[in-house]
């Protein structure tokens, strides 16, 4: 018998239908992979940002590749102009910051160690062959001298720092390293002399430690100093000189230079009063020597450029100096010559009178018509007062603005039911804290509060005012203006005030004054000032779009030119034969190409920042000597506030305090780019030396459209309160310039704001209403503004500098 199964179906009856499928995700699916979350329905979200993206790890082995490429690229052209016997030499200042150290017998200690003999005699400068590593040097010693380290140090590829075991660098030596820091340094190095001397030998170890210490505390990244009574040691530092790539300078870096080996004088010399051509030897460094560029040759200003032939040196043997002229004379070719687009040595633009200037000039200088204050950019109270703004009105609460229209004048003086129609205006959202002076940004938009102290008994409007008699109102005025100055020395709350005279009429003593509603928002109306504005305003270099020119420049100095590494001959057109008398050759000598349009004036601006142990504060428009990048300039900067305001309008700042930073103006060549700036003053504390280092800085982009508003302020007292009804005295001494400056809003130092609404008497004394009660104790002001102009810069001369520092005094402060 057959066993017994169980019975199956088969299967092939069940069909699975496919899933269903959509273009667009259902509702569902879209919750089901959300999984509650809210903010996104992406499983993966959309990185977009290359540092959002999650890269797998044969990207990043990629990515990490290409970026080691990159920098031995960049590190190996940079380090090519080195290559070869005939390679450009690394430049090394030697800086002694001792009174004891020597710089000449620092460079035979360190040619001693490798064997490496000079191939020209020191004079200025010493080249060396290191046959060792293959690479030339050139060593320039620098004696204790303020300008001469600076202008060693900022053509130097390695700057080595002599420090001594026994004494202290000492107040001048502290100086140098920050002047040296302050400019832009490369690669440093710091070696000790002569400390073999120190005894017992156990204390050396400290002694190094000790100078290590003090070099970090202005170059942070030294590791170690070095001592030259080592032979290993001072092999290691010709090692570091010879392999390391110098990180050189920015602002230096973007344009053609070179250290000039040689300077070639004309010999038919007749008058030192002649102009000829004088030609400079060296190698070429940064970007490419053009010849329709205009170069700067040390102090002696800038040169149109003749020819630029080749001076490349010999490869079989070794020359003396007497044998340098021989063989220079022999390479004739011309590498580059200048064509029809050689830059001129004109500063300014060509004057063209235009019938618009004339128009606008003949406009601005017609006061006939002017009936008050310039508030913005309107002439308010003419003869038939169209311009007069409306009056707040005191309407009952709850009022309409349709409603309010019905309602002449003032209702009621109580105040008790009613309340000023004023718009109300929110804050401006500004970097610097609003102050009251500065306009509507500073008026205390809070409810009003009650005055903390008992005011004087209140009067009826209608009351009868009497003028007091003068010697009453003499006394009461000089009793409140000392108390005024005891208080402003207290506590300097209105840096900008300025007293006027009872006999002096306002309106004519601030007539090129204006109002401003807001001293960073009002439009500033340029017409009223032409008159004023600098003879040669219309001729300085306009740069609209500083950022757009700038990069033209930078895209300019890549293209065409010598390239960097070839010893040339620079030809200089028409150089002042007297320069020939005070050339030093023993004072390293550089020459730096200018950029295109560098040496076109304009307003130049530059952040300032005065040393924080600087004894007192700067006043605007004394001289300083200014040092940007290869030039240095006798300027007289006028100080304003930093940073950006949407009109383009700045208060001028009378002094720069110790630690403040500020924007110095004046008009200067342009110079493309940030680079750093030091300012100068004669010194006085350090005997035998110029110049004393006062403050550094920046410069920023140059702008002829940035107005520097001077600001001054009249303030008065509050003579009798009622409500929001004061009565202020001291302010003016005659109706008519009540009149005048009527248009003119006012603030408290509390925060309060107002108008003038009527004079009172012959004297001066005026009724004014307020947005709230004001304090007995307050004190009421109105804010004048007016244009300044920058000042000419001059070049500097060592010679002038030395004449004037003895004649020359600081203004007192105050």
């Amino acid at each position: 018998m057959a066993p017994l199964t169980e019975h199956h179906h088969r299967n092939t009856t069940k069909i699975s239908h496919k899933p269903f499928k959509s273009r667009h995700a259902t509702k569902s699916l879209i919750r089901d992979l959300a999984k509650g979350k809210v903010e996104g329905t992406e499983v993966k979200p959309n990185r977009k940002t290359p540092h959002q993206q999650i890269m797998s790890k044969f990207d990043r082995k990629n990515q990490a590749r290409q970026i080691r490429q990159t920098k031995h690229q960049q590190n190996v052209k940079s380090s090519s102009v080195f290559a070869g016997q005939n390679g450009a030499p690394r430049v090394i200042a030697v800086v002694p910051l001792c009174e004891d150290m020597n710089a000449v017998a620092a460079i035979h200690k360190l040619n001693q160690a490798v064997d490496a003999e000079s191939l020209w005699p020191l004079e200025g400068h010493m080249r060396v062959r290191v046959d060792r590593f293959k690479q030339n040097l050139v060593y320039v010693p620098v004696e204790r001298d303020l300008m001469t380290a600076l202008d060693a140090c900022r053509l130097a590829d390695f700057v080595i720092f002599l420090l001594s075991p026994t004494e202290e660098p000492g107040e001048e030596g502290e100086l140098l390293l920050k002047m040296i820091e302050g400019q832009g340094v490369s690669n440093v190095l710091t070696v000790v002399q002569n400390l073999d001397t120190v005894e017992p030998a156990r204390r050396r170890p400290q002694v190094v430690t000790s100078l290590k210490s003090y070099i970090t505390h202005f170059f942070p990244n030294q590791e170690k100093v070095l001592s030259l009574d080592a032979e290993s040691e001072c092999s290691n530092v010709i090692r570091s000189l010879c392999t390391t790539t110098p990180k050189g300078v920015k602002w230096r870096e973007d344009r053609s230079w070179m250290l000039v080996e040689n300077v070639q004088w004309p010999s038919n010399l007749v008058e030192a009063s002649t102009e000829g051509e004088v030609v400079v030897t060296g190698v070429v460094r940064g970007k490419g020597l053009k010849a329709n560029r205009l170069v700067q040759v040390g102090d002696w200003g800038h040169f149109q450029i003749e020819k630029i032939t080749d001076a490349t040196l010999p490869i079989s043997k070794k020359r003396k100096a007497d044998e340098m002229a021989i063989d220079e004379a022999k390479n004739d070719e011309v590498l580059e010559a200048p064509d029809a687009e050689q830059e001129d040595l004109a500063e300014l633009a060509p004057y063209e009178a235009t019938m618009k200037d004339v128009d606008a000039l003949s406009a601005s200088e017609a006061p006939t018509e002017k009936r008050g204050v310039l508030l913005d950019d309107h002439h308010y109270f003419s003869d038939d007062e169209t311009h007069l703004p409306d009056a707040p009105k005191r309407l009952p609460k709850g009022t309409s603005s349709y409603q309010s229209a019905w309602f002449l004048g003032d209702v009621s003086d109580s105040g008790s039911d009613f309340e000023d129609a004023v718009d109300d205006e929110g804050d401006l959202d500004m970097e610097a804290a609003a102050l009251p002076q500065d306009g509507l940004e500073g008026f205390d938009k809070a409810t009003p509060k009650e005055p903390t102290e008992a005011t004087p008994s209140e009067y009826p409007q209608s009351e009868m005012f009497l003028d007091p008699s003068p010697d009453d109102e003499a006394a009461q005025l000089a009793e409140y203006r000392a108390q005024r100055k005891i208080e402003a020395n207290e506590d300097l709350e209105f840096p900008d005030e300025i007293e006027l005279h009872p006999n002096v009429l306002a309106r004519e003593r601030l007539a090129r004054y204006r109002g401003l509603k807001s001293l960073r928002t009002s439009h500033w109306e340029t017409s009223e000032d032409r008159a004023h504005e600098p003879e040669e305003w219309n001729r300085l270099l306009q740069v609209p779009d500083y950022k757009r020119a700038k990069k033209q420049v930078d895209n300019d100095s890549l293209v065409g030119g010598v390239q960097p590494g070839r010893r040339v001959h620079v030809h200089l057109r028409n150089a002042p034969l007297v320069l020939q008398q005070s050339h030093n050759p023993t004072r390293p000598l550089a020459l730096y190409s200018f950029l295109q349009h560098e040496q076109k004036r304009t307003v130049v601006n530059y952040s300032v920042t005065l040393s924080s142990d600087h004894p007192s504060p700067l006043r605007s428009k004394d001289q300083l000597i200014l040092q940007c990048g290869s030039r240095r300039f006798f300027i007289n900067p006028m100080y304003s506030q930093s940073g950006n305001t949407p009109n383009n309008v700045h208060k001028f700042l009378r002094y720069l305090h110790p630690g403040q930073t500020a924007i110095a103006s004046f008009i200067a060549p342009i110079t493309w780019g940030s680079v750093p700036a030091l300012f100068f003053q004669p010194s006085v504390s350090i005997p035998g030396t110029l110049l004393g280092l006062v403050a550094t800085g920046t410069s920023l982009p140059a702008s002829t459209s940035r107005v520097i508003a001077k600001r001054v302020i009249l303030t008065g007292h509050p003579y009798k309160i009622h409500k929001k009804l004061v009565t202020v005295r001291y302010m003016f001494f005659n109706k008519e310039d009540v009149q005048w400056f009527k248009a003119l809003q006012l603030w408290t130092k509390r925060g309060r704001s107002g108008f003038i609404k009527e004079s009172l008497g012959t004297h001066g004394y005026f009724k004014a209403t307020f947005d709230g009660k004001i304090n007995p104790q307050d004190a009421v002001g109105v804010s004048l503004y007016k244009r300044v102009w920058p000042r000419e810069a001059r070049p500097w001369t060592e010679a002038e500098t030395s004449s004037g520092s003895q004649e020359e005094e600081m203004p007192p402060v105050g």
